[in-house]
């Protein structure tokens, strides 16, 4: 069982791990570099256990001892319980949901292992807003999506604004990061996906017309907000496609497009 001590000091270095969560640039470099990130709330500190991540630390207000009692008993990392106040100073924020959890990254896996397995992926350019990608795991694990692939300067899926959205999907959708952009997308091409990039470009192909879930393998590629795909990417893409707009919008947030666009991807896909 988990050792539950108690800390009136904001300045304990056992604390660590939860200094500073709002300063996004301090956590972005801090978080992978010490191999941790932090889950929010009881429902994703849960899922992120079921997924297998190793507990490095848990900081819980009083009222959240009990509720997360069984993860404590089955835990052997330390426990944290801390006034609410106390947890504001540490960390920055009103912790609303009263429990935070320090977590053990694990290693991602190369791209080529992941799309041995997989049927339909989504592949993510230059995606820097944490809200956006939380988004699209939630609609990528709700939507059959087989596994995400990030370019190489999209934001992290672990970090904590990105779990909390996500909540907890991020634990239950394999990705992995693509370290040459765009020239790896040639090894998404060669495990036999067909790229399709989604862009609201009239000379794109509505997606009902390309009918994607009716492909063996595909890769739905999802570029920035605003901007969207590059030149280079929409270069190294197999077809353009879209999504048919009404009344005069041109176009989704992109959270919003890759929802309908993975409902089209997998509706009907064939059944392993």
């Amino acid at each position: 069982m988990a050792e539950l001590t108690t800390i009136d000091d904001p300045d304990d270095p056992r604390l660590h791990d939860y200094t500073g969560l709002t300063d996004v640039e301090l956590r972005r470099r801090r978080e992978p570099a010490e191999g941790l990130f932090i889950a929010e709330g009881e429902k994703v500190i849960r899922r992120a256990r079921d997924a297998g991540y190793e507990m490095r630390s848990m900081l819980l207000s009083a009222k959240w001892v009990d509720v997360m009692r069984d993860v404590i008993e089955e835990s052997t990392a330390p426990v944290y319980a801390v006034t609410p106040a106390l947890a504001e100073q540490v960390t920055g924020y009103h912790v609303h949901r009263g429990a935070l959890a320090s977590l053990e990254r694990k290693q991602l896996p190369p791209a080529a292992e992941l799309l041995r397995g997989a049927r339909r992926v989504a592949v993510l350019e230059s995606l820097v807003d944490h809200t956006n990608i939380g988004a699209i795991f939630r609609s990528a694990a709700a939507l059959g999506m087989d596994a995400v692939l990030l370019s190489p300067d999209c934001a992290d899926p672990l970090y904590r604004r990105s779990v909390k959205v996500s909540m907890g999907a991020v634990f239950s959708v394999p990705y992995a990061r693509l370290d040459s952009w765009p020239r790896d997308l040639e090894t998404v091409r060669e495990a036999g996906f067909r790229l399709l990039a989604l862009t609201p470009d009239e000379k794109a192909t509505p997606l009902d017309t390309v009918a994607p879930h009716r492909m063996d393998r595909v890769a739905l590629m999802l570029g920035a907000e605003g901007d969207g795909l590059s030149a280079r990417a929409l270069r190294a893409a197999d077809e353009w496609v879209r999504i048919p707009m009404a009344h005069g919008v041109d176009s989704l947030n992109v959270g919003a497009a890759a929802a309908v666009s993975f409902y089209a991807v997998a509706t009907g896909r064939p059944q392993d």
